[in-house]
């Protein structure tokens, strides 16, 4: 599977995870240099506190498009440090 934005790979792997829909990349899967922490956060009531990182191209920034569980509930436990993406991220195969 690959996440692209706007063309540009962000994460490539063939072991990604497929929970609600999505697709969560292992962190060796991301291409580095396009992610910036964020300090936002969520709450999934079984996943727990989500974080996000700002995707960033040449052609601009893409604000939280990307999230993770770095401490998620037991029930998500395979998703942990595992990343995500919307916001117009494309994922293919």
């Amino acid at each position: 599977m690959k996440a692209l934005w706007k063309g540009v790979l962000l994460a490539e792997s063939d072991k990604t995870i497929v929970v609600e829909g999505n697709h969560y990349f292992p962190p060796e899967s991301l291409v580095a240099q396009h992610f910036i922490d964020s300090s936002t956060t969520s709450i999934c009531p079984w996943k727990g506190l989500a974080s996000y990182k700002t995707v960033k191209i040449a052609e601009g920034q893409n604000i939280d498009a990307c999230w993770y569980y770095p401490d998620p509930k037991a029930a998500a436990s395979e998703i942990r440090g595992y990343y995500a993406f919307w916001k117009g991220v494309d994922i293919q195969p």
